[in-house]
């Protein structure tokens, strides 16, 4: 007895003493796992920085490339009402040329003259719209071409700009008489032929 005693002493302490030893394992292990997962959670301090510049950088070079497509876009878009413009100012032109064709002469004598004044306003509205479409410096050789009368009335239907910026694309000669037109000078506009007065005999 005095021999069972003891052993079964050092046995206790021998499980309690492993025990223990488990305990701690287990707790270095569950602190190790803990420790892990939060190094593989958090993101890398280094790489963020220049992950946030590369978004911006890449946000900044799409803007600029949308910029520029829709600047090209504008371009051509421009481009085709200019043409449109032109397309549309010669047959307005060759309209006109057709009116004036010398099928006139075959009319009656009895026949008057159509006065400018009796043509459709919106013809002028028509012509005013296409040149202002156009740009300055191709406008105005073609406006120099018109008949100082339908000068006059085109530009009288045009803005103040657009008139402007013709005109001074214009010969020097062509802008003053236009301007003198414009503002209701008579001598602006080409004399008409005036009958001979004929010559009494003397007595």
């Amino acid at each position: 007895m005095k021999f069972t005693r003891p052993s079964m002493l050092l046995g206790l302490m021998a499980a309690a003493a492993a025990l223990s030893l488990g305990l701690h394992m287990e707790a270095a292990i569950a602190s190790a796992d803990t420790a892990a997962a939060k190094e593989k959670s958090a993101p890398p301090p280094a790489k963020a920085p220049a992950t946030r510049m590369g978004a911006m950088l890449a946000d900044d070079i799409a803007k600029r490339e949308a910029q520029k497509k829709a600047e090209a876009r504008t371009a051509d878009l421009r481009e085709q009402a200019a043409k449109a413009a032109q397309a549309r100012l010669d047959a307005a032109l060759k309209a006109k040329q057709q009116q004036n064709t010398p099928s006139d002469k075959t009319a009656s004598p009895d026949a008057k003259p159509k006065s400018k004044d009796s043509e459709a306003p919106d013809q002028y509205e028509a012509l005013a719209r296409i040149f202002q479409a156009m740009k300055p410096a191709k406008a105005a050789p073609v406006f120099e071409q018109l008949d100082l009368g339908v000068q006059t009335r085109v530009a009288r239907n045009m803005r103040e700009r657009s008139t402007a910026l013709i005109m001074a694309s214009m010969t020097p000669r062509g802008a003053a008489r236009l301007s003198m037109a414009l503002a209701g000078n008579k001598e602006s506009l080409p004399a008409e032929a005036k009958p001979a007065t004929p010559v009494k005999a003397g007595k």
